[in-house]
């Protein structure tokens, strides 16, 4: 379970994508986290994100070594400059992002029919690397960036209805999922803080007796398949839940 891993958090590694785009740049596809904090650790490469929100837009340099994170509702495009970007992904409630817990910036016409929605933001061919796969994640990407750019045309000409708007129908999206999600995070995140306090409570009484049922848990390595085509990148996705 990736809960397991420590905090409630999911890990992932990350190649971000180097196809060309329309407005000349490389990376993967701008979308916004409806509950779910994200954070990048850079291992390799250079590049950019690109980040919208009630405070405008922003640009923010990437190189090996560099940590940045953002809140849920920050939009949010990888650029990749030298097509080596490589990424370590920490998202906030493990488990949550995984059951659909974003929400791709899709021109308003797109997000207006959910049919139409769902219909662009899925690979019908899967998710695995592969020629077909990847033409579908690059359409996907394509009608993404199509969107962030009229949003961030529209912020930056000060008119925040745009935004507003977005943000409004990507919760109406998503609404029938809200319950499944919190009980995810139940059995996830909060879980994982609430053995926090009772470990606290039991230290204060002098209580230790959960350090004698210590484990270690060694992640597998990512799946034989290949790497997934995500929304920014190809992704390594890891077993957390395996013991060792």
């Amino acid at each position: 379970m990736v809960s397991t891993f420590p905090g409630g958090v999911g890990v992932s590694g990350l190649s971000v994508y180097d196809w060309p785009t329309a407005d000349g740049l490389c990376g993967g596809s701008p979308h916004i986290h409806l509950a779910c904090a994200e954070a990048y650790v850079v291992v390799g490469g250079a590049g950019r994100v690109q980040t919208l929100t009630r405070s405008g837009s922003a640009e923010i340099p990437l190189e090996a070594g560099a940590v940045v994170w953002f809140t849920p509702g920050t939009i949010h495009r990888l650029i990749n400059d030298d097509g080596a970007l490589r990424i370590v992904v920490i998202m906030q409630n493990g488990g949550l992002p995984e059951a659909g817990d974003a929400v791709f910036t899709f021109p308003a016409a797109t997000l207006a029919d959910a049919e139409a929605y769902h219909r662009a933001a899925a690979l019908a061919d899967g998710t695995h690397v592969h020629a077909t796969g990847e033409d579908a994640a690059r359409r996907r990407r394509d009608l993404a960036i199509e969107g962030f750019l009229e949003l961030r045309r529209a912020t930056e000409a000060g008119d925040p209805a745009a935004l507003e708007d977005f943000y409004r129908t990507a919760v109406r999206l998503k609404a029938a999922r809200f319950a499944e999600w919190e009980e995810r995070w139940r059995s996830g995140a909060l879980a994982t803080a609430e053995a926090t306090g009772a470990q606290l409570t039991a230290l204060r009484r002098g209580d230790h007796s959960h350090l004698g049922r210590a484990v270690v848990r060694i992640g597998q390595t990512p799946e034989p398949a290949g790497p997934r085509l995500g929304m920014c990148g190809r992704l390594d996705v890891y077993d957390l839940g395996g013991d060792g």
